[in-house]
Order: C-alpha cells, then sequence, then structure tokens
C-alpha cells in the first residue's frame, strides 16, 4: 500500500492507497486517529482490495474547536466548542481538493467526507454545506451536539450518500447529553430516509472507544459501494 506525504499549506497531509483513485475519502484526524491509519487503510484494503481507493488524512490542531459548525458549552470536562468547521471545510474545499485534482483523472473521481467522533459530526455538517461530496460518512458522530437536531431537520443535506454507525453502548452513559446520541442518531437517519437519501445506519459492538479504525473501514467500503452493512435494529 502506497503512504504519501505532501505539505499543502501549513498543514502535512498524508495520503494512503492510490493518490490518482476514483474514490478519494477526505478524513480530519487528530494525533490517536493519525496512529491507527495504516491499520484503518489495511482494514479498507481486506474489504476493497489494492484497487481504487485512497484515504487522504486531513490534521486537525483543535478537536473542539476546528470541526464544530457553532460555540457550545463544555459537556463533559472544562472544555468547551468552538466555531471552527467552516475553516476547516474551507482548507479542505479551497486548498487540498486542487492539489489532489492535479493527480486525478480527467473525469469519474468521486470524493467523499468522512470522519470519527466529532469528525464525524463535522462529515456530516459539511454535507450540508456543499454538493462536492459524492457522500459522507459520520461513524459514532457526536450528533449529541447542542442544536444538531435542530440543524439537520432545518436544512437539506447536499450529497448523494451517508453511511452512518454507532456502537450500542455509547447512549449507555450518565452524561445526560451524550446519552442522547442513540435517538440523535436514529432521528438522524429517519430523516433522511424521509428526504429520500441513500443511506444506512449499521450498529456496532461496544462503545465509542471499540474499533474506530474498523468502524471507519466499514463506513469507507460503503461509501465505495463494495459495503455490506445491517439495517437499523431498533
Amino acid at each position: 500500500m502506497e503512504i504519501v506525504e505532501r505539505m499543502i499549506g501549513e498543514k502535512r497531509v498524508v495520503c494512503y492507497g492510490d493518490v490518482s483513485s476514483g474514490n478519494v475519502f477526505l478524513q480530519p484526524v487528530d494525533e490517536h486517529d493519525a496512529s491507527l491509519m495504516e491499520r484503518e487503510a489495511g482494514a479498507l484494503q481486506e474489504r476493497c482490495g489494492h484497487g481504487d481507493w485512497c484515504i487522504v488524512t486531513i490534521p486537525v490542531g483543535n478537536w473542539n474547536e476546528d470541526l464544530t459548525p457553532w460555540k457550545s458549552a463544555p459537556v463533559f470536562g472544562k472544555e468547551g466548542f468552538g466555531d471552527g468547521a467552516q475553516r476547516t471545510l474551507d482548507y479542505i474545499c479551497g486548498c487540498v481538493l486542487p492539489c489532489l485534482e492535479e493527480r486525478m483523472p480527467a473525469e469519474g473521481s468521486r470524493y467523499y467526507l468522512c470522519g470519527y467522533s466529532l469528525a464525524g459530526l463535522f462529515a456530516l455538517w459539511g454535507g450540508y454545506q456543499t454538493g462536492v461530496f459524492a457522500g459522507v460518512a459520520g461513524v459514532s458522530p457526536s450528533v449529541w451536539y447542542p442544536g444538531w437536531r435542530e440543524y439537520a431537520a432545518a436544512h437539506q443535506l447536499k450529497t448523494g450518500s451517508v453511511y452512518l454507525s454507532l456502537g450500542q453502548k455509547e447512549e449507555k452513559t450518565r452524561n445526560k447529553v451524550m446519552a442522547s446520541v442513540g435517538d440523535a442518531i436514529r432521528e438522524q437517519y429517519a430523516l433522511l430516509q424521509g428526504r429520500g437519501i441513500e443511506s444506512v445506519l449499521e450498529w456496532n459492538p461496544g462503545n465509542h472507544f471499540v474499533d474506530s479504525d474498523v468502524r471507519m473501514a466499514k463506513g469507507l467500503a460503503w461509501l465505495a459501494g463494495r459495503g455490506q452493512v445491517r439495517q437499523p435494529e431498533r
């Protein structure tokens, strides 16, 4: 598997797989996620082979600031959330995509915005902002985020397909805000289905911190048209 690093603007972007492929997955990552990327790419390779895909990681400096669309008070700990999602999306669309397009085939390349946890929320939000992405994957996305359910209900998604997943134990927490994640993702999925958007919701064993690399690979494989996923059971 090819791994290519490149400075784009002030960020070090890493590409896993064929950088001239037709399926390009853009994934914001922090240091923890970055340490798992070879495993994630390997899990995707098991599902899709050595073929037409590439994961492009976008480094995130401040997780709670750079991925959230509007400010919010702390939900756990003392750190609140910012409104840096637009800056991150501008960087992806204005800097990363033009750079990648220099190496892409003239026709047929598809870009997907994907992420885990708050990056999963960012991916969903990005799908509401622009139609440049063929699909998005919100894997264990932070749809508990204050105001998100109201935002999703009031706006129209601009992407073609959506993959959602959640751990079966994620809603089993004493934190009342984060415990709403199960109902929130069911509501998100029902909203997508009601609007005729190609989408799926997969339930995974375990809590939020289990097998994030494998969960991401399953979402990416589904977007690429090769995934086998379960329909919602509850």
